[in-house]
């Protein structure tokens, strides 16, 4: 049964349960397997040799998602090719696809954990009451170490953009 966390983390102020092991930087990056249109499927060494910022997001279709992932693709154009940014939430791929044609997200990929969960349980960042992914970021190295973490305290508050971006550039 995977661990779970609680009092780490509130929606709109109400504690929720993280479902996973807590991963930290230093750590090796967990593998997953996440979904794209047309359902194809990417894991972890599909990004083999880049610099992967994973941006967690609730659901893209909620105001403070769509800022933190419009942040990422504005991000995405001063970080260079080395550098591969996933928007991960339980969003349907065709509703991501739908998304980014509407938002004009074209530097990020947008990429869905709907059919096991497997990247919310093995990064520590799934609610267990409602099945949706807690708002972090991680970046990790082109070796697979994972070199920043954050979890937002409250879902509806944004992450700090700036640390983030911080840890891209010493991992390049």
């Amino acid at each position: 049964m995977p661990e779970e966390r609680a009092n780490l983390v509130t929606m709109r102020g109400n504690p929720v349960t993280l479902v996973g092991h807590e991963v930290k930087p230093g750590d090796s990056a967990p593998d997953f397997t996440l979904h794209s249109m047309p359902g194809v499927p990417v894991g972890l060494h599909d990004l083999e040799g880049k610099v992967k910022v994973f941006n967690v997001v609730v659901s893209v279709d909620t105001p403070v998602c769509d800022v933190q992932t419009k942040k990422f693709n504005e991000e995405a154009a001063n970080l260079g090719g080395d550098v591969e940014i996933l928007t991960i939430s339980m969003d349907l791929p065709f509703a991501l696809k739908r998304y980014c044609a509407a938002e004009g997200i074209d530097r990020v990929k947008t990429v869905s954990d709907y059919m096991d969960a497997s990247f919310g349980e093995n990064y520590g960042v799934l609610i267990k009451e409602n099945r949706l992914l807690a708002r972090s970021i991680f970046v990790v190295d082109k070796d697979d170490k994972v070199k920043d973490v954050e979890i937002v305290p409250e879902i509806a508050s944004e992450p700090d953009y700036d640390a983030a971006i911080s840890a891209v550039r010493a991992a390049l």
